[in-house]
């Protein structure tokens, strides 16, 4: 297992139905950090938009359909990248490409970047792009899914685990 700075943080207030979970997920031999959260709507919104402001959000990734308008976040200089693919599935070669590249445009921005990831439950497609950027970064495929997995409880099914492993 890796050793690295647990920085999870957990609201519970308001009134999302999943509890409005965020993981903040530290790289290691990076700067770099990812948050994985459940699917913002244009009514939840104003919260996550704190909270991006708050832990230095350059760009927000979209595993699913758009639930709310991206206009607010460009507004505040927070880029917004439609990345879906399908619910419980694994992404496809194309989505990994425009994922990694986006990581390389952004690991060295300066104050230190952070990736916000989305799926509807933040437990499946999110968790899989944020394992395979720690993995392209280092770190062994089970470390990775047992590091998400401590910060994310619930996070990856069978068919995403084989292909993280086979990866």
């Amino acid at each position: 297992m890796v050793s690295i700075t647990d920085k999870r943080y957990t609201s519970r207030t308001g009134s999302s139905p999943l509890g409005r979970m965020l993981s903040l997920i530290g790289c290691p031999n990076s700067s770099l950090r990812f948050l994985i959260l459940d699917c913002p709507t244009e009514s939840t919104l104003d919260f996550y938009i704190e909270q991006f402001d708050r832990l230095q959000v350059a760009a927000i990734v979209r595993c699913c359909q758009p639930t709310y308008s991206a206009n607010r976040l460009t507004e505040r200089n927070i880029e917004v990248i439609d990345l879906p693919f399908k619910d419980g599935g694994l992404p496809p070669p194309q989505i990994v490409r425009e994922w990694l590249m986006l990581i390389e445009r952004i690991k060295d921005l300066d104050p230190t970047p952070t990736i916000a990831v989305h799926c509807v439950a933040g437990l499946g497609r999110a968790p899989v792009l944020v394992a395979i950027a720690l993995i392209e970064m280092g770190m062994k495929p089970l470390d990775a899914i047992e590091y998400i997995r401590e910060k994310r409880r619930g996070a990856f099914n069978k068919p995403q685990i084989a292909y993280l492993v086979s990866g």
